[in-house]
C-alpha cells in the first residue's frame, strides 16, 4: 500500500486595510526609514483598525476564502488548528471562536501557542490526524494581531510587526505529495529574550503591571537575532540533509518573514539564491504565526504540483522548526 501523506490542497489569507508606513513611525518613534529597512526589510505593515476586532477575525476571512476556493462547506470540516500568541481572550481559545464564527460544530478545535514557528508545530500536529486517518480534513491557521501587544513607543519592536491571517486546508494524498519531514525543537531558557512579562499566573494584571507596560512584547534584539540565525538555518540545513536533498532539488524556501538578514542566512546554508525564497516582510512585517501561510497564499500561483519546499521558522520560546513538503497542486 502506497504511503499516505497530509497534503495542503488549498490555502488562502487575509490581511487588514490600514497600511502602517514606516514614515509614519518616524513620527512615533526615534527612528527612520532607511534604519529599519537596512537592518529588517520592512517597508510597510498591515495593522488591524475597529473597535473590538480580533485575531479571530482576520482568520475568519480567511478560513472563508479558504472553503471558498476548495468548494467545501464548514459541515466537511474534521478539525481546526489555530496557531497564534494574541488570542481573542484566555479562554475559551481563538479555534473555538473561529469555528463558531464561520458555523462549524461538534469539531476538535484548538490553540497552538508556540509564537512564530506556531503555523509549522500546528501544521505537524494536523499531519497526525491526516495520516492516522482519524480526520479527512483539517484546516490549519496562523494568525497573529500583534499590533494588540506592541508599544508603539518602544522603536525596538514597533518597526517589526503586524497583523494577518492565513489558513491551510489539510487532505490525505496518495501520490507522493505532501508533508514528507518535520523538525521541531524548542529551549525555554530563551524566554528571557522574548516574552511578555505580565498578564499570565505567573504575574497577572495589575495597576503597576499597566503602567509599567509590561503587557507589551519585550525582546531583547541582539540575543535574539544571533539565536534566529543559527537556529533556522542549522534546521532547516538537517531537514534537509536527512531526506537527502541539495539546494538545487529546492524548489523553494518559505521561512518565517522576522528579518531580511535571518532569511539571507538561511537560504545561504541551503544553497539556494534568491529567487528562490518566498519574501514579503517588506510589506507585511513579522505577523508571527501567519507569515508562512501568507506567503503560501501569495506565491500560490508559481507553485507546481511536486515542488519541493522547505518551511522554516524560529520563534519565542525559544521555538523552531522546518518541514519539508512536496505541493500537491
Amino acid at each position: 500500500m502506497q504511503q499516505r501523506y497530509a497534503a495542503i490542497t488549498g490555502v488562502a489569507g487575509y490581511v487588514p486595510d490600514y497600511v502602517l508606513t514606516n514614515h509614519e513611525l518616524e513620527k512615533l518613534v526615534d527612528t527612520d526609514n532607511e534604519w529599519i529597512s537596512s537592518r529588517t526589510g520592512i517597508s510597510e505593515r498591515r495593522i488591524l483598525k475597529g473597535k473590538g476586532k480580533a485575531t479571530s477575525d482576520m482568520a475568519v476571512e480567511a478560513v472563508r476564502l479558504l472553503l471558498d476556493k476548495t468548494n467545501h462547506l464548514p459541515t466537511d470540516i474534521d478539525m481546526l488548528i489555530c496557531a497564534t500568541v494574541t488570542p481573542d481572550m484566555t479562554f475559551p481559545s481563538t479555534a473555538n471562536v473561529i469555528c463558531d464564527k464561520v458555523g462549524m460544530r461538534n469539531i476538535p478545535s484548538f490553540d497552538v501557542g508556540a509564537a512564530c514557528s506556531g503555523f509549522l508545530y500546528a501544521l505537524t500536529i494536523g499531519k497526525q490526524f491526516i495520516e492516522t486517518q482519524a480526520c479527512r480534513r483539517i484546516i490549519v491557521v496562523g494568525a497573529d494581531k500583534m499590533s494588540s501587544i506592541i508599544d508603539y513607543e518602544d522603536r525596538t519592536t514597533c518597526v517589526l510587526f503586524g497583523d494577518g491571517a492565513g489558513a491551510v486546508l489539510l487532505e490525505a494524498r496518495a501520490d507522493g505529495t505532501g508533508i514528507i519531514d518535520s523538525i521541531l525543537k524548542s529551549d525555554g531558557a530563551g524566554r528571557h529574550f522574548l516574552h511578555m512579562k505580565a498578564g499570565g499566573s505567573a504575574n497577572p494584571p495589575t495597576r503597576e503591571t499597566i503602567i509599567a507596560k509590561e503587557h507589551y512584547v519585550y525582546q531583547d534584539g541582539p540575543q535574539v537575532f544571533k539565536f534566529a540565525v543559527k537556529g533556522m538555518a542549522d534546521v532547516a540545513a538537517e531537514v534537509m540533509e536527512r531526506n537527502g536533498l541539495k539546494g538545487e532539488d529546492i524548489a523553494w524556501l518559505v521561512p518565517h518573514q522576522a528579518n531580511k538578514r535571518i532569511i539571507d542566512a538561511t537560504a545561504n546554508r541551503m544553497g539556494l539564491p534568491a529567487e528562490k525564497v518566498m519574501l514579503n516582510i517588506q510589506k507585511y512585517g513579522n505577523t508571527t504565526a501567519a507569515t508562512i501561510p501568507l506567503c503560501l497564499w501569495e506565491w500560490e500561483k508559481q507553485l507546481h504540483k511536486n515542488d519541493k519546499l522547505i518551511l522554516a521558522a524560529f520563534g519565542g520560546g525559544f521555538t523552531w522548526g522546518a518541514t519539508y513538503l512536496r505541493w500537491a497542486y
